[in-house]
């Protein structure tokens, strides 16, 4: 019976956690189409990019992650799978 219990705790654990996972995909992917929908939105965050680098900042470094996120009301994930996202396709020589 234990064996049961614990066996249906786990199952009940693991169904939570696909389900969390689940929404959190969904909202980065809708986060991604919404920049590959709209190039202007890309453009503009390269060029937001490229102002930090030429203050010798990492667009990627975890003050312009944070500033970012805060700006679009982001997790920090999300901005740094943001920023990594648009650098990768739109602004390569951005760093």
């Amino acid at each position: 019976m234990r064996h049961l219990q614990a066996s249906l705790l786990l199952f009940a654990l693991a169904a939570a956690a696909c389900a969390a996972t689940s929404s959190a995909v969904a909202a980065q992917s809708s986060l991604l189409e919404s920049v590959k929908r709209n190039p202007n939105e890309a453009r503009a965050l390269c060029r937001q990019f490229k102002q930090l680098n030429a203050q010798g900042v990492s667009a990627t470094s975890n003050t312009a992650i944070a500033a970012l996120a805060s700006q679009r009301n982001l997790t920090t994930q999300d901005a740094e799978i943001l920023a990594t996202y648009v650098i990768g396709l739109h602004c390569t020589d951005v760093s």
